[in-house]
C-alpha cells in the first residue's frame, strides 16, 4: 500500500529531518503539534535537555515563577499503548530551600511512586519549562534571554567595578532589591585597603574572574563586555604545557590534601584542598582551601555553613577547576610572567589517568548518583569463592566515602605498589565510575596479598574483615593508626575497636552508642584524640554467637565525653564540668547513656564533705557523695585543657560526633553490606555480592545493590516496638542491619579532611 494513501496531502521529502526516539519522547511529553514543532526547531534546547540527569540543579517554571529544585525522576508518567507509543518523557523535580511547598505532587501518579519527596514539594514537567542552573541554550524560540544572575553562583570569584579602580572577591549571594539584582561580594581589599569586608554591588558593575589591576580604561571595558558571554578570564603562567583550557587540565589529579596555588589580587597564595564539594545552589565543583596565610575570608564556613575547620581568615571557597598544583613541588616551574587568558568553560570529568600516566582517584558516589550508578543486578562488586568480606568491606569503605581514600595515592614500598595499583584501578574507581567490579579483580588482589606470605589461604579460606583490613592498612600501604587510645596516661594504636562488656552491663536493647560507653567504662579507655574513621566491632562469643538479638544503629556517635581532654558541660547545669563519677555511670538514677561529669558547684550539691580521701587517694575530689548507698563513690578530677580554666561554658558548646556511613552484617558465615549514603533517614541501601548464580561449577555470582528504605521504619520505633518485633517478619531487609550487625564504620566529616 502507498504510504501516501493514508495522508490527507502530500509532503516535500527535502522539508523533513530525523528525530531520535528520545527526542520524539521529549517532544510527546509536549501538549499541541504547534509547540512540538517549536521546540524541535530549536536543536540546541532539545540537546540540553538530553544531557539532564537524575541529580542536576534546575529551575522550573511554574505559575509565571521559577522554581528552584533538583531532577529527581527522568521519564515515562503512563505506559505505552496502542494508540500512544511514546507516551512522552517528563521530568520529576523535587523543589528546595524556600520554594518547597509549591509544587502540586509528592512523586506520585496515578498511585505510582515515580519519585519520593514531601507532599507538595514535587513537578511533574516537560522539558520546555526546566533548565539547568547552569547557564545553557535551553530557552524557548524568540523568549526573553534568562536573567544574568544564572552566571554567577556562591563562590564564584569576580571584579567589581567602582568610581575609579576594579576590585576582586568572592561572591555570596545573588539577590533582588527594589527590582534590580545586587549581587553581595566578600571582598579581598574595600577601598579603604581593608580585607574580609562586605559589600553590595549591583549586578551591571560586576564581572566574573579575575580582571587584573591596573589595565587601561578601554582594555578593562573590553574584558568587562566580554563576561556577558559564556567566557570566564583567569591568571595563568605564561608558559603552560597545554593549549586549552589549562586550569582544568592542571586541576584533573587534585584531591582532598591535595597541595594547591591560587590566584589572587595580591599574587599567588597558596594551601591545601580540606573540602571537596559542591555548596547550596550550585552545581559547580568547589574546593575549600586552607590557605598558608591570611588571605582567606572565614575559619572553613561560607553561608553560614562549616565545612572545614582552620584559623580565621585563612578559609577560601573557589571552582576546583580554577585551582593549580603547587608548583613549588612540580619537577618544572612555570614562569612567573602573567597574562590575561580567556576560553570557554568547558566541563570538567574526572578522568583515570593524564597524559603521564598517573593514576587518579575518583570521587565516591554522591546520593543523588547513587540509583543512576549503583541500584541493579550485577552492581557492587561481584562476588568470588569465599571473597565476601573482601567485597563487603571494600564497598563499604569506598562506594560513597572517601574517609580513607589516602589509602589509595600515599607513597609506598616498591613491592606493595601493584597492590595499592589493584586496589585502585581495578577496584575503587570502576566501583565509583560504572557502579561495578568483575570478580577476577578480587581475586588478582586476593593473589598478590597471598603471594606476600601475610596468609596462604587468602585465594580459598573465608576471612574476616578486620584480618583484611589490618593486613591491607598496616602491612602493606603503612597507614597511621585510625585509633588512639588513652589508657592510664599511655596511648595505644590500633585500626579497629572491639567492643566488650562486662557481665553486670543491664543492656537488653543498645544502641551502638552505649555498647561504647560501657566498653570504654569497663576498660577503662579513653580518645586521645578524634578518630578521621572509628571501625566498631559489635560484641559476640565467637562469630556464631551474638551477645544481643537486636542492636540499633546510632546514626551519630556522640564522642565528646570520651575524649581524654577537651572541655565538657556539667550534667546537671551544663557548665564546664571539672569532675567525673565512674561509679556512677551504671547508676540507674541517672539512665544507661553517658558519663556522668559534674562541675564543682553542682558536686558539692549533692556530695558530703564529711569524709576526706586518704593520701592513697590524691586523684580524687575532696568529697564523695552524700547519699549513704554511694559513699564509697570517688569522683575524678578531668583533665582540662589550660585555656578553659577559669572561663564560662556556652551552653551550646560544641560537640564532636561522628556519622555512620556503613555496617557490615554476617549470618551463617556471609557477609553483606548496608550503606548510609545520604541526610535522610531513608536513604540506605544494601549490597550481597553473592545474591544470585548464574550457572553452576563454571557459572559466576550475581553481585546486587538495592535500596532498603524500610530501615527508617524500625529506626522511627520506640524501643517497645522494636523489642516486640519478630526478626523474620521485619520488612525487607531490615532485620539484617538490627539483628546481623558485625562492623560498623563511622567517620568524622572535619578530621578526615587532615589525614
Amino acid at each position: 500500500m502507498d504510504p501516501r494513501a493514508m495522508l490527507d496531502y502530500e509532503l516535500d521529502f527535502s522539508c523533513m529531518q530525523p528525530l531520535s526516539e528520545e527526542e520524539a519522547e521529549l517532544l510527546q511529553a509536549l501538549s499541541t503539534d504547534v509547540e512540538r514543532l517549536e521546540w524541535f526547531r530549536d536543536r540546541d534546547a532539545l540537546r540540553t535537555a538530553q544531557g539532564l540527569t537524575v541529580g542536576t540543579a534546575v529551575t522550573v517554571d511554574e505559575g509565571g515563577e521559577r522554581l528552584r529544585g533538583i531532577v529527581r525522576y527522568i521519564g515515562r508518567m503512563t505506559e505505552p499503548s496502542y494508540t500512544c507509543p511514546l507516551p512522552g518523557t517528563f521530568f520529576g523535580i523535587e523543589l528546595q530551600g524556600e520554594h518547597k511547598g509549591k509544587g502540586n505532587t509528592g512523586g506520585i501518579h496515578k498511585s505510582k511512586v515515580l519519585f519520593t519527596c514531601k507532599k507538595e514539594c514535587g513537578i511533574f514537567s516537560s522539558f520546555s519549562r526546566v533548565r539547568p542552573v547552569v547557564p545553557s541554550s535551553l530557552s524557548p524560540p524568540n523568549a526573553e534571554p534568562s536573567p544574568a544572575t544564572d552566571q554567577l553562583a556562591p563562590g564564584d570569584r569576580v571584579t567589581y567595578f567602582t568610581a575609579d579602580n576594579c576590585r576582586h572577591g568572592m561572591v555570596l549571594l545573588v539577590q533582588e532589591q527594589d527590582g534590580k539584582h545586587v549581587v553581595r561580594i566578600s571582598t579581598d581589599t574595600d577601598e579603604n585597603g581593608k580585607r574580609g569586608g562586605e559589600v553590595d554591588v549591583p549586578l551591571h558593575l560586576v564581572a566574573k574572574g579575575e580582571v587584573p589591576q591596573g589595565l587601561s580604561n578601554s582594555s578593562r571595558d573590553d574584558v568587562y563586555k566580554q563576561c556577558d558571554s559564556n567566557v570566564f578570564l583567569a591568571v595563568e603562567p605564561e608558559r603552560m604545557d597545554v593549549d586549552t583550557t589549562p586550569v582544568e587540565k592542571d586541576s584533573g589529579d587534585l584531591s582532598l590534601n591535595s597541595l594547591v596555588e591560587v590566584t589572587l589580587s595580591k599574587g599567588k597564595s597558596y594551601g591545601i584542598i580540606r573540602w571537596i564539594g559542591t555548596v547550596r545552589d550550585s552545581t559547580e565543583t568547589m574546593a575549600g582551601i586552607e590557605l598558608d596565610e591570611e588571605h582567606g575570608v572565614s575559619d572553613g564556613t561560607f553561608k553560614k555553613e562549616r565545612f572545614f575547620d582552620c584559623p580565621p581568615k585563612k578559609a577560601l571557597f573557589m571552582k576546583l577547576r580554577n585551582c593549580r598544583p603547587d608548583s613549588r613541588f612540580q619537577s618544572s616551574s612555570a614562569s612567573c610572567t602573567v597574562q590575561v587568558m580567556i576560553y570557554m568553560r568547558v566541563p570538567v570529568e574526572t578522568v583515570e589517568e593524564d597524559n603521564t600516566g598517573k593514576l587518579s582517584t575518583v570521587p565516591p558516589i554522591s546520593t543523588e548518583q547513587v540509583s543512576q550508578i549503583l541500584i541493579g543486578r550485577m552492581k557492587g562488586i561481584q562476588g568470588h569463592y569465599n571473597s565476601c568480606y573482601m567485597d563487603a568491606a571494600l564497598f563499604s569503605l569506598f562506594s560513597c566515602s572517601s574517609v580513607l581514600d589516602s589509602m589509595l595515592f600515599k607513597t609506598t614500598e616498591p613491592q606493595d605498589a601493584p597492590i595499592q595499583s589493584t586496589l585502585l584501578h581495578d577496584i575503587v574507581n570502576p566501583l565509583r565510575k560504572k557502579g561495578f567490579v568483575e570478580g577476577r579483580h578480587i581475586m588478582k588482589l586476593r593473589q598478590q596479598l597471598q603471594k606476600h606470605g601475610y596468609s596462604k589461604s587468602f585465594t580459598t579460606d573465608e576471612k574476616d574483615p578486620e584480618e583484611f583490613l589490618t593486613v591491607i592498612m598496616h602491612h602493606i600501604l603503612a597507614l597511621d593508626p585510625l585509633l588512639k587510645l588513652s589508657a592510664g596516661g599511655k596511648v595505644q594504636d590500633s585500626y579497629c575497636y572491639q567492643i566488650f562488656l562486662d557481665q553486670n552491663h543491664r543492656l537488653v536493647l543498645p544502641t551502638v552508642q552505649q555498647l561504647l560507653e560501657h566498653s570504654f567504662h569497663t576498660a577503662g579507655l579513653k580518645l586521645a584524640e578524634v578518630p578521621s574513621c572509628l571501625i566498631l566491632q559489635m560484641p559476640r562469643f565467637g562469630k556464631k554467637f551474638k551477645m544481643f538479638d537486636k542492636i540499633i544503629p546510632s546514626l551519630e556517635l556522640d564522642i565528646t565525653d570520651l575524649l581524654s581532654e577537651g572541655p565538657q558541660q556539667c550534667m546537671l547545669c551544663g557548665g564546664l564540668a571539672q569532675v567525673e563519677c565512674t561509679d556512677c555511670f551504671s547508676d540507674p538514677l541517672f539512665g544507661q547513656t553517658g558519663f556522668k561529669v559534674f562541675c564543682r558547684t553542682c558536686s558539692s550539691q549533692v556530695q558530703c564533705l564529711s569524709r576526706r580521701p586518704s593520701a592513697m587517694q590524691h586523684r580524687f575530689t575532696s568529697s564523695v557523695h552524700s547519699h549513704p548507698l554511694r559513699h564509697s563513690h570517688h569522683p575524678v578530677d578531668l583533665d582540662i585543657p589550660q585555656g578553659y580554666l577559669g572561663r564560662s561554658v556556652p551552653q551550646t558548646l560544641i560537640r564532636d560526633k561522628l556519622e555512620l556511613f556503613a555496617v557490615l552484617c554476617i549470618e551463617t558465615s556471609h557477609y553483606v553490606s548496608f550503606i548510609k549514603h545520604g541526610p535522610n533517614k531513608q536513604d540506605w541501601i544494601f549490597f550481597d555480592s553473592m545474591a544470585d548464580r548464574e550457572g553452576e561449577r563454571d557459572g559466576f555470582n550475581i553481585p546486587e545493590v538495592h535500596a532498603c528504605p524500610e530501615v527508617s521504619v524500625y529506626l522511627d520505633m520506640s524501643r517497645a516496638e522494636l523489642a516486640n518485633e519478630v526478626p523474620r517478619d521485619m520488612k525487607g531487609v531490615a532485620k539484617r542491619l538490627f539483628c546481623d550487625a558485625y562492623m560498623y564504620l563511622y567517620q568524622s566529616t572535619s578530621m578526615c579532611l587532615y589525614r
